[in-house]
């Protein structure tokens, strides 16, 4: 049936609330529960880390101990049960539970790194086998799950359990590819199929890339958005995959992230000092000044306010906005607030232009949560002028709070922002192509001088409120390409 519930499981190395050093947590934590409304049974797994507590997520045995084939021995898992609370009901999570792979203070950055995420995503699969729950589609995230889609094409294709199991692959972010030796194929029991041969990619026969197995063997590859979806295509973005994405182009897609509207909503958000909606925008006000406040900025209603929430780094733009910053400061009635950390060279500019323009300027090198918020609402503009992005969230939730985003026109930031078109009064932003800092410069000057029309701004930031980046319509696509990626194994 086309309208089938479908049983899906979804796999990844991270999941708010339980662990999160990034994105991907964040998508992992909401979009199970959008299938979920749409009346899905949709279960994830995630490693149980040692920063997991038990206790605290009431997580309890969902199996017995049972071996797992690793390399040339068979190690005990065990699953935990756990769950995160959805408006239609409960999303089950099951935690892939061993002490001495898993039980430890981070969750990258080990040696061992292949061998724990190798044994997490087969302690999954034969945990399934446990429950005797088959899912219609595996859903993996990222290197860490891409052995899974190369397992059910070769060591588990003629596995009754798994006959009619799809997988659909999803790429965050292609420059974390999970690059090893030869040995891994040995742990992963696919050293037989030997290396991944591809005429334009060389280097494929010498190692291990993870990335590039999950992007061969996936019956659908997707990334975060339809425009990085066709960008990776190219050299430029494609961190040398590009040859093997543009063989699978035709089960390449582009789907949005979507934020999560309960959490970021402005006329609820408890951090606010007043709370707005796009009906009645008086409360930003509000919050602008209490924004000002606590960045020691002069108290002023009428100054355009940029605010920034980024990791200082180059991908994300510094590099422009440090060639632009003072000439910006200097010749501008602005305030700006840059709220990250990153690169240490970013740190120091900062604070030095903080010490010379300290009524313009304001720097918290660090990540606050509350504080993001206090400058989502605060800010009248919010700026984003990566060097790439494949999605972006930033200016996702700025724009649900009425704070125009100043974008570079690439990935998911320009299928998101629209340029404020003067003539036809279009737009929801202020966008700029080439990757120059003269361009991000004039790109700032127009949001200023569109600022100084106030019914005009008033009309955008209303309009920018009520676009929908909910995660309902692009749980909606994945469905579609669950679908699709069940069409594509039974034709297999």
């Amino acid at each position: 049936m086309a309208n089938a519930p479908l049983n899906i499981l979804m796999m990844a190395a991270e999941m708010v609330p339980f662990a999160k050093t990034g994105g991907l947590a964040d998508v992992v934590g909401a979009l199970p529960k959008a299938l979920h409304a749409l009346g899905h049974d949709v279960r994830v797994a995630i490693p149980r880390y040692g920063r997991i507590d038990r206790e605290r997520f009431g997580l309890q045995p969902a199996s017995e101990p049972f071996l797992v084939p690793l390399d040339d021995e068979h190690v005990e898992a065990t699953l935990m049960a756990g769950s995160v609370a959805a408006e239609t009901g409960v999303v089950p999570v099951y935690l892939v539970d061993n002490p001495r792979l898993f039980d430890r203070d981070g969750i990258y950055m080990y040696a061992d790194d292949a061998d724990r995420f190798i044994f997490f995503c087969r302690a999954v699969l034969e945990g399934m086998r446990q429950l005797d729950w088959v899912p219609d589609v595996i859903h993996c995230h990222d290197w860490h799950t891409a052995i899974v889609p190369n397992w059910l094409k070769t060591i588990y294709k003629r596995d009754p359990f798994f006959a009619t199991t799809a997988c659909l692959y999803t790429i965050h972010n292609l420059a974390y590819q999970g690059i090893f030796g030869y040995r891994v194929l040995e742990i992963a029991g696919v050293d037989e199929f030997g290396y991944l041969a591809h005429p334009d990619l060389p280097h494929l026969n010498d190692v291990v890339d993870f990335m590039s197995r999950g992007i061969y063997f996936a019956d659908i590859v997707n990334t975060v958005s339809e425009t990085y979806a066709q960008e990776i295509l190219l050299p430029e973005y494609g961190e040398g995959l590009d040859p093997i994405l543009r063989d699978r182009q035709q089960q390449l897609y582009g789907v949005l992230n979507g934020i999560d509207t309960k959490l970021n909503d402005p006329a609820t958000d408890p951090h606010l000092a007043a709370h707005y909606d796009a009906k009645n925008q008086a409360g930003k006000a509000l919050c602008k000044l209490d924004l000002q406040r606590e960045a020691a900025l002069p108290q002023r209603p009428d100054v355009p306010l940029i605010g920034a929430i980024s990791r200082l780094a180059d991908q994300k733009g510094f590099d422009l906005i440090d060639l632009m910053i003072e000439p910006l400061l200097r010749h501008h009635d602005v305030q700006l607030i840059v709220v990250g950390t990153g690169d240490q060279r970013y740190h120091d500019r900062f604070q030095e232009l903080r010490a010379r323009f300290p009524e313009q300027l304001a720097v918290f090198l660090t990540f606050n949560a509350a504080l993001a918020q206090k400058v989502y609402a605060g800010a009248d503009m919010f700026l984003m002028p990566s060097r790439f992005e494949p999605c972006g969230l930033g200016q996702m939730i700025a724009l649900r709070y009425g704070t125009l985003p100043i974008v570079r026109a690439t990935g998911g930031l320009a299928d998101t922002v629209r340029d404020y078109d003067p003539a036809t009064g279009a737009g929801n932003g202020f966008t700029f192509g080439a990757y120059d800092s003269m361009a991000l410069y004039a790109a700032i000057v127009r949001a200023l001088e569109t600022y100084r029309h106030h019914a005009v701004w008033q009309h955008l930031v209303g309009h920018a409120m009520k676009a929908d980046h909910s995660w309902t319509t692009s749980a909606r696509r994945y469905v579609e390409l669950y679908r699709r990626a069940m069409v594509a194994r039974r034709g297999a």
